[in-house]
């Protein structure tokens, strides 16, 4: 939430081990790192060549800032889980999806992903610490576009658990902008995920996924001023 009438929510895309696009952006956003609140929206890791250095920069910046929130994107949430179960499926899939350029920034070979232990104490916490969405007054921050019938649980289950665990997948990973329907929420969705040239704007959802890792630009989205800064 924030607490004053003044201050901002800067809210920054898909990074994708593109530290060096990360460190210039940060520099080129007009944040106050007292009262200004910083919203990653997940995908830190994989396709490119900097994943460690991307969680270099952001335990940093946390350091730093009074405010930041980093949510997990379907990348992290693939790893933690292969990290948990060893399940080869879950490895294949996390090789099609760049984990590769994760490991090698890591210097270090798939096998070690299994237990986190390929990362450092604080890049484990770092990951196991990720949030699923974050919600303000006006705002809903999660890494995927999602329809709100998401959020309401079935009358009847068996297994809450399981329920959560595929709302929470289904959350990280949903591409409805293919249904192009909006909403019924009072908030605007800020989602990445999805790459866009240029950020999506709609009356009730913002994407700020530019393809960064593609060659493309790192966006972060300025509320409430809906200003957008790139590098």
């Amino acid at each position: 939430m924030q607490n004053s009438t003044d201050s901002k929510i800067f809210a920054i895309g898909d990074i994708h081990g593109c530290n060096d696009k990360l460190v210039t952006l940060l520099k080129r956003l007009p944040f106050d790192r007292e009262k200004d609140t910083l919203i990653f929206l997940g995908d830190y890791l994989n396709r490119g060549k900097e994943s460690r250095k991307v969680i270099d920069t952001l335990l940093d910046l946390e350091k730093e800032c009074q405010n930041i929130i980093f949510l997990r994107g379907n990348h992290e949430q693939e790893l933690l889980s292969y990290s948990e179960t060893g399940d080869v499926e879950t490895l294949r899939l996390l090789r099609k999806i760049g984990v590769d350029a994760t490991t090698e920034s890591y210097n270090v070979s798939a096998r070690k992903l299994q237990g986190l232990a390929c990362f450092p104490p604080e890049h484990q916490q770092f990951l196991l610490n990720l949030q699923f969405c974050h919600i303000t007054d006006d705002y809903i921050f999660t890494h995927a576009d999602f329809h709100e019938e998401l959020l309401i649980p079935p009358q009847k289950t068996t297994d809450t658990a399981a329920y959560c665990y595929n709302m929470e997948a289904r959350l990280l990973s949903s591409r409805r902008l293919i249904e192009e329907k909006p909403t019924n929420l009072d908030r605007i969705i800020v989602f990445g995920h999805i790459p866009f040239e240029l950020p999506l704007v709609t009356p009730d959802r913002i994407g700020i996924d530019t393809g960064a890792v593609y060659g493309n630009i790192l966006t972060a989205l300025e509320l409430p001023a809906i200003c957008f800064h790139h590098a």
